[in-house]
C-alpha cells in the first residue's frame, strides 16, 4: 500500500462566522481502510462533501489530488464519474422502486434510449452477489431491512466502478450481526483494491478494520495514526477527539426509585400494511419515579413499534390494550392526548420526525407547547421564546452560533439535544427516548447520559431503547428485552450482562421456530 490514491492538501472551509475546515490535509493509500473519526461538529462530514463535491470547487481552498490528477468536481456527477462514491448515513434508495431500478437510477443500461431490463436484471444479481446479497432484482427496498439496504448502496457504488468508497456511519443503524457483516464486505474489496474511508462513532469497529486513523477536532487534523506500527486503543482515540482523557463511559448515579408512575397492560398492535401481522403481543411492563427502563432487542424486536404506538397510536392497527398513569388510565389515542397526559417520544430519526430542520432552534424547543409562550390573544410571546429557548441552549449546553441558527447546521449531537429540549419544554412525567445516542460521538453521548440521570433525579421516569448493549447496561436500572414483538425477560441491571439479554433473545427464537 505504498500508493496514495487520494491527497487532500491544505484543505479550508469557511461558513458564516464559522470556519469548519482549518488547514486539513488528508491521504489514502491505494487498497486501504482509512477511518476518519472525530466529535460531532469536528468535520469529518464537511471534509467528506469537499470531497465529494457537494461543496464544489471554488467554494473552499486547498487541492485535491484523485489518482494522481487534480480534481476540480462541480458537483457529486462529476466526483462519481472518477470512481469516488460517498454512501451517506441516511440511505439515498427510492422505497418504492425494485432493487433493479435504484441500482441504476441515473446510470440506466439503455439501448437506442430504451432501457435494456434484460442486462439491467443480468447486472443487478452480479452485483449483488458481490455484496452477498440474495435476493430478487424485482424486490421492492421497501420490503428490505436496513442492514440489506445499506448492501443494496454499497451495489450501487459498485456498479459506478467505485475506486474510493466513502461510508458516512453505515453500521449506525444496523445490528451487531449487520455490522460485522458489512466489516466484512469491506476487507473483501481491500483484497480487490477499492479503497474505503470509513466514519464511525464506534471505536471498536474502526480499531477492527481500519489500517489508518486520522482524528479530526474542531476542523483542524489532530493526527494520522498507522495501524500496523502504532499501538491503537480505543482511550488514545477518544483522548485525540475530545482532548481529554474520558475515564467512564457513562456518568455515575445515585437511583432514586419511587413508585409505579406508568404502566402499560395486555398492549397489542397490528402491522399498518399487512393484516393480522402482530407487530407487539400482549406486551406488559412499567416504570416507576426516578427509574431508567431499558428496551434491549434486535433490530426488527418492534421496540420502535410499540413506543410508537403507546405514544398517540402514531404507529399500528387494531391496537388493544390499557396504559395507567399513578394508578388511573389514561387515554393516549392520539399524540395530542398523550402529551396532555405526560408522555413524550423522542424519534429515533431526528432528522425526519424529530426536528423541522429549516426552521431556528428556538422554534423547534417551543414547538410542543406552544400555549406555555402565548399571550391572552394566542399569539407567540416572541420575547418568553428567547428566554426559554436560551435557558434550554444554557442547560443542556447546545453548541450554536445562536438560537437563531436553523437545526439543519447543528451537528448531530447538537441536535438530539434540540430534540430532547423540544419534550422537556412539554414538562413529560415519562419520556421514551428511542436511540437517542445513534450517530453522534462518546462526548456528546456522555452529555446526553447526563441529561438522562437529571431527568430520573427530578422523579421522572425513563424508557430508554437501544441497539447498543453497553449503553442499556451502562444507563439503566432494570431492562426488559423484547425479540419478534415480544417481552421475552425482565431483569435489574445490575444482574444484566450482553450473555443474558442474549439469551433471552435467542430463547424466543428458539421457541418462534418450533
Amino acid at each position: 500500500m505504498s500508493d496514495v490514491i487520494l491527497e487532500m492538501r491544505n484543505i479550508t472551509k469557511t461558513f458564516p462566522g464559522v470556519k469548519a475546515l482549518d488547514n486539513v490535509s488528508f491521504s489514502v493509500q491505494q487498497g486501504e481502510i482509512h477511518a476518519l473519526v472525530g466529535e460531532n461538529g469536528a468535520g469529518k462530514s464537511t471534509l467528506m462533501k469537499v470531497l465529494s463535491g457537494v461543496y464544489p470547487h471554488g467554494s473552499y481552498d486547498g487541492d485535491i489530488f484523485f489518482v494522481g490528477k487534480e480534481c476540480i468536481f462541480r458537483d457529486i456527477t462529476d466526483s462519481e464519474k472518477e470512481g469516488l462514491v460517498i454512501i451517506h448515513q441516511e440511505l439515498a434508495l427510492i422505497p418504492f422502486l425494485s432493487i433493479t431500478e435504484n441500482l441504476f437510477l441515473g446510470n440506466e443500461q439503455a439501448r437506442n434510449g430504451i432501457i435494456d431490463w434484460n442486462e439491467s436484471i443480468s447486472k443487478t444479481k452480479e452485483l449483488l452477489n458481490k455484496v452477498g446479497l440474495h435476493e430478487s432484482p424485482n424486490t421492492l427496498i421497501t420490503d428490505l431491512g436496513v442492514g440489506k439496504q445499506q448492501l443494496v448502496e454499497i451495489a450501487k457504488a459498485l456498479a459506478k466502478e467505485v475506486k474510493l468508497l466513502i461510508l458516512d456511519e453505515p453500521t449506525a443503524s444496523l445490528s451487531e450481526s449487520d455490522s460485522e457483516k458489512l466489516l466484512q464486505l469491506l476487507l473483501q474489496f481491500k483484497e480487490h483494491g477499492i479503497s474505503s474511508i470509513l466514519i464511525s462513532h464506534k471505536l471498536n469497529e474502526v480499531s477492527k478494520v481500519a489500517d489508518s486513523i486520522t482524528i479530526l477536532r474542531d476542523g483542524a487534523t489532530v493526527e494520522t495514526i498507522d495501524c500496523h506500527k502504532d499501538v491503537i486503543t480505543e482511550d488514545r482515540i477518544i483522548r485525540g477527539m475530545v482532548g481529554r482523557d474520558i475515564t467512564h463511559r457513562f456518568p455515575p448515579r445515585e437511583s432514586n426509585i419511587g413508585e409505579v408512575i406508568f404502566e402499560v397492560r395486555n398492549w397489542n398492535v397490528d402491522h399498518p400494511l399487512h393484516k393480522g401481522r402482530k407487530v407487539s403481543s400482549n406486551i406488559n411492563l412499567t416504570v416507576r419515579a426516578g427509574e431508567v427502563v431499558g428496551l434491549a432487542g434486535l433490530i426488527g424486536a418492534g421496540r420502535t413499534e410499540l413506543a410508537m404506538s403507546i405514544f398517540g397510536r402514531a404507529y399500528g392497527t387494531n391496537i388493544t390494550g390499557k396504559v395507567f398513569k399513578r394508578g388511573k388510565e389514561i387515554d393516549v389515542s392520539t399524540i395530542d392526548r398523550a402529551i396532555t397526559n405526560g408522555i413524550a417520544y423522542a424519534t429515533e430519526d431526528r432528522k425526519a420526525y424529530g426536528l423541522v430542520l429549516i426552521e431556528e432552534i428556538k422554534n423547534n424547543i417551543t414547538l410542543t407547547n406552544l400555549d406555555k409562550i402565548a399571550d391572552m390573544r394566542l399569539v407567540v410571546n416572541e420575547p418568553k421564546e428567547i428566554s426559554v429557548t436560551s435557558t434550554y441552549r444554557d442547560s443542556l449546553n447546545i453548541k450554536c452560533s445562536s438560537i437563531l441558527q436553523l437545526a439543519l447546521n447543528l451537528s448531530g449531537g447538537n441536535q438530539q439535544k434540540v430534540v430532547l429540549s423540544k419534550w422537556l419544554f412539554a414538562d413529560p412525567d415519562i419520556l421514551i427516548l428511542d436511540e437517542p445516542t445513534r450517530g453522534i460521538d462518546v462526548g456528546a453521548k456522555y452529555e446526553i447520559y447526563t441529561i438522562i440521570n437529571r431527568l430520573a433525579a427530578e422523579g421522572r421516569g425513563i424508557i430508554l431503547i437501544s441497539s447498543e448493549l453497553p449503553e442499556i447496561l451502562g444507563v439503566c436500572d432494570r431492562i426488559y428485552t423484547m425479540s419478534e414483538g415480544r417481552i421475552v425477560g425482565e431483569v435489574p441491571a445490575r444482574e444484566a450482562s450482553q450473555e443474558t439479554i442474549m439469551k433471552f433473545i435467542m430463547s424466543q427464537k428458539e421457541v418462534m421456530a418450533q
